[in-house]
């Protein structure tokens, strides 16, 4: 069951890859997620000394959160990912200049995972022949429903 999207990801990156990775959250932060109070929008990963980190992911603290816990919306969260995976990774956003995003969160037995995506970004025309393809798509569909309608 999915508990964020990030869709401007798909919008402003050719995605090449995806991976799975485990996060590490406080208690304050499960609960603000499970209620739906996380945004993925401006989240993005790096890497730094081996390990993953997403960084611009916000978590909005809920108002019952505990008095002795001073939350912190848009703290880094680390990633969990196995060794091989992570070289992998580092390996290919160091050479052949790949950034890592965040896709979505979802639940995955009754844990919190994140979906990143190694991707490169789009050119500004490509964001345009995207945009392009929507429209007709939608047009499209528009023609159909009418063609349907006026034959009934």
């Amino acid at each position: 069951m999915s508990i964020a999207e990030n869709r401007r990801a798909r919008f402003d990156y050719h995605i090449t890859e995806t991976y799975e990775a485990g996060m590490v959250l406080h208690g304050w932060e499960i609960k603000a997620i499970r209620a739906g109070q996380v945004q993925l929008t401006d989240g993005y990963v790096v890497i730094r000394d081996g390990e993953l980190f997403l960084i611009g992911c916000r978590v909005n603290a809920l108002r019952s959160a505990s008095t002795h816990v001073s939350p912190e919306a848009d703290r880094t969260r680390k990633l969990l990912m196995h060794k091989e995976e992570i070289k992998r990774l580092i390996g290919k956003v160091e050479q052949k200049g790949f950034t890592l995003v965040p896709l979505n969160l979802h639940y995955k037995g009754g844990l919190v995972k994140a979906d990143i995506a190694l991707a490169k970004g789009k050119a500004e025309h490509d964001k345009r022949d995207t945009e392009k393809k929507r429209d007709w798509e939608r047009e499209k569909g528009r023609l159909m429903r009418s063609k349907v309608s006026s034959k009934n």
